[in-house]
């Protein structure tokens, strides 16, 4: 919660009234304030921060006396005095004061947190609007459910370290989340979707399929990807550059640094210096480590004079950069310091703009068809606070860009003030099995750094224009892409994706013509383009084999014994992991069925 808003709901307004059937927001809003009150009852002297709903449920920071530090256990223990409350059917009742007063009754009741954001208030704010439930008060807009007897639904979940306000400077307080619901229905599902989303984790898959791991000696938010991660990586990278040629880009590559003037010339460090690192000094020149791509490609333009027959120009470029990401956030392969992203910029003239933009979104949702996910989000955001350009231009960009989705029938939100600092953008938002959002693709419209970077080329008519840019990446980072794929498919990735393919279980690994026959069908089936490995665990049960081969979510399983290979047919037994079943094939009607599979690219 920002500042801004901590001020907003403070200030007392217009009373915010409850509607007859509270929403959910309302609903989670009042469960936030009761289980503060818990807390407060069960632990004297307990200081109480900020406590808003959000996506799926509330949450409230706390410092506890004599730095008491909750554990899971105490949940069961604040969850129990909250239905005590619950059942009292305690008001919520709004009350306006002045600032002064609101501030000297905070003060009284030692609570520290309530007097900083009141002396944080514009100077224009006069009254503030609290809510007490109970013992409980805090300063609060609302609205609110009538009573705590309408909080039956309601369960904690975890405990959380946060730093106040944010700021890694200031102390660490506790972050307890819970959720809330109108019936236990409804609350049965979403724990059942948090135990679900729990098995699918992408940093425990990561692991027990030995993707990539993390290391403390490495440093944090860095990834090391491992033999099977790294060939699953490279089939999305091959597919990325197949597609990009094929849809007029050109690669390019560029460096990891640069001197820091270059940064300066495209406003970077005006706006983004608190997440790149550096300055490092090389010639006793400064030098930083690149956060994003795009000064580089625009250097690439500006190498040589340019001709309107050139454009669009399409450079494309699977770029590392580094970002400082506080350690709190940082969070598998979601929230890193160190990613690819798949860039791409776009110079253009002005009259083939919207033509470019159009052409981006619908790359983009082939793009994630092909992997897999068909229900997308779509977000227009608009110009921020801090912003460079005429307003003018900004408006044209915003209509450009609304223009091409409304052409195509695209339903969208808007999303006020969040574009980028040089222009309006669209983002795209896949959704998962589970139906949770994933950023991916954004394209973002640019009338800025062409100016920053003095950008021309030669119109039709022998005259210097100048060009517009797009910027845009469609999977939005290798990285975050690869672990959204994992949770998606809860490791079983489809067959053109999944690192091994195939895996030939040997009933006797013993015996010579066994081992022989195995070796032959694991050359037959790679000369088909197959990723095939014979199972390499000596002694084990064939049941043991084929359940580890399920384990390790290999798509398919061939197994062998002295029988198949005494009958000299060429049939195998072929077991599908994914579906289940299991049948006799040929091994080349095999081999072509599944080089169809992976061809086609089919989700699973």
């Amino acid at each position: 919660m920002t500042d801004e808003d901590i001020s907003d709901a403070a200030e007392a307004g217009p009373p915010h009234l409850a509607p007859a059937e509270p929403t959910l927001e309302i609903l989670r809003h009042s469960a936030a304030h009761l289980m503060a009150a818990a807390v407060v009852e069960l632990f004297d002297g307990a200081q109480y921060d900020v406590g808003p709903p959000v996506t799926d449920g509330f949450f409230y920071n706390f410092r506890l006396p004599q730095d008491r530090h909750l554990t899971p256990d105490d949940l069961g223990l604040i969850e129990k005095r909250m239905r005590e409350i619950v059942s009292r059917k305690v008001p919520f009742t709004r009350e306006v004061m002045s600032r002064k007063d609101a501030r000297h009754l905070f003060d009284e009741m030692k609570q520290p947190f309530k007097v900083d954001i009141i002396d944080r208030m514009d100077d224009e704010i006069n009254e503030v609007a609290i809510y007490r439930t109970g013992d409980f008060v805090d300063l609060c807009r609302g609205p609110h459910v009538p009573d705590t007897g309408w909080l039956k639904e309601v369960r904690l979940l975890r405990v959380a370290g946060v730093y106040w306000r944010g700021d890694e400077h200031n102390e660490q307080l506790q972050r307890v989340y819970g959720t809330a619901w109108f019936s236990q229905a409804e609350l049965d599902a979403y724990l059942e979707r948090l135990e679900e989303s729990k098995r699918r984790d992408h940093r425990r898959l990561g692991q027990e399929l030995d993707l990539f791991s993390l290391s403390d000696e490495l440093g944090g938010g860095l990834v090391l990807w491992h033999p099977k991660g790294g060939l699953v990586r490279n089939v999305i990278e091959d597919y990325w550059r197949q597609a990009h040629r094929a849809g007029g880009y050109e690669q390019v590559f560029s460096p990891h640094i640069a001197q820091r003037g270059l940064w300066e010339t495209s406003k970077h460090l005006d706006f983004y210096a608190d997440s790149m690192y550096g300055p490092m000094f090389i010639d006793e020149r400064p030098y930083q480590l690149k956060p994003m791509n795009c000064p580089f490609h625009i250097l690439i333009y500006k190498s040589r004079t340019r001709s309107y027959r050139e454009l669009p120009l399409r450079l494309a470029e699977l770029g590392t950069v580094y970002r400082y990401e506080r350690s709190g956030v940082l969070h598998g392969m979601l929230r890193v310091r160190g990613f690819t992203q798949d860039d791409a910029h776009i110079f253009c003239t002005p009259e083939q703009i919207e033509s470019e933009i159009g052409n981006v979104v619908d790359f983009s949702l082939d793009m994630f068809k092909t992997f897999g996910f068909t229900d997308i989000n779509i977000y227009l955001s608009t110009k921020p606070d801090k912003a460079i350009g005429d307003e003018a231009e900004w408006k044209q960009a915003e209509a450009a860009l609304e223009n091409q989705l409304k052409l195509r029938n695209i339903d969208f939100k808007l999303n006020p003030g969040d574009g980028a600092f040089y222009g309006p953008k669209i983002d795209m938002k896949v959704l998962d099995a589970l139906g949770r959002e994933w950023q991916c693709a954004t394209v973002q419209f640019d009338f800025s750094q062409p100016c920053n970077f003095d950008l021309e080329y030669i119109g039709e008519d022998g005259e210097k224009h100048r060009p517009v840019m797009v910027h845009r990446a469609l999977l939005g980072s290798v990285e975050r892409f690869f672990g959204c794929l994992v949770e998606h498919y809860a490791g079983h990735f489809p067959l053109w994706l999944a690192p091994v393919q195939v895996e030939i279980v040997p009933v006797q690994d013993d015996v010579p013509e066994v081992v022989d026959y195995c070796a032959g069908l694991v050359k037959r089936m790679a000369a088909s383009g197959l990723r095939v490995e014979v199972h390499d665990k000596p002694g084990e049960r064939m049941q043991a084999r084929i359940r580890d081969a399920e384990m390790r979510k290999v798509p398919y399983v061939i197994v062998v014994g002295k029988r198949d290979v005494a009958r000299g047919d060429d049939i195998v037994n072929v077991r599908d992991t994914r579906r289940g079943g299991q049948e006799n094939l040929s091994v080349d009607e095999l081999a072509s069925r599944l080089s169809t599979e992976v061809a086609e690219r089919r989700p699973n």
